[in-house]
């Protein structure tokens, strides 16, 4: 079996269950944030959203300097609401399985790089980049948008198996 096709039921359940999550997000606590030294909630929910981009450069590029000395910092598209939220997640969810998809385990084995200003923060495997970085960074994120949502008193949804909100 290839490296893709064991990635690709670990991807497929953390993306249904990122939807799951992202689906609560509510639009009318946009700007709500924790703490001070906290992001707001749009902010939260977005980056958890946009991170199937880095999976996509993860997989289609060798490097990414997500801050160039010379050049445009990296951009995640940005939201504004739950449906626009959705609708990117949707998007680079299905860009990032067909890019997952389609490689092969000689390009899953090539190193990959992230850089800052032209130094390298990191350089691994690319199937490790997307079980760390990618899978286990969204995971990461969603965990916490899970305890915005108790504080903010919205229903967390069950995840891997009941929560103290759903008890299917």
């Amino acid at each position: 079996m290839s490296i893709s096709q064991l990635l690709l039921p670990e991807f497929d359940q953390e993306m249904a269950n990122t939807r799951k999550t992202l689906e609560r997000v509510p639009d009318d606590k946009w700007g709500w944030k924790p703490h001070e030294k906290s992001g707001t909630l749009g902010s939260m929910a977005g980056h958890i959203a946009t991170m199937n981009d880095w999976t996509i450069q993860a997989i289609k590029t060798d490097q990414l300097d997500f801050a160039p000395v010379n050049g445009p910092r990296y951009e995640q598209p940005k939201t504004s609401n739950r449906k626009e939220l959705l609708e990117v997640f949707d998007r680079l969810t299905r860009e990032a399985r067909a890019a997952l998809a389609g490689a092969s385990d000689e390009d899953l084995r090539k190193p990959w790089t992230l850089l800052m200003g032209g130094r390298a923060l990191f350089t691994m495997p690319r199937y490790a980049v997307l079980r760390s970085f990618c899978f286990n960074h969204t995971i990461h994120h969603r965990a916490q948008l899970t305890m915005y949502f108790r504080a903010l008193d919205v229903p967390v949804p069950a995840l891997y198996g009941p929560s103290a909100d759903e008890n299917p």
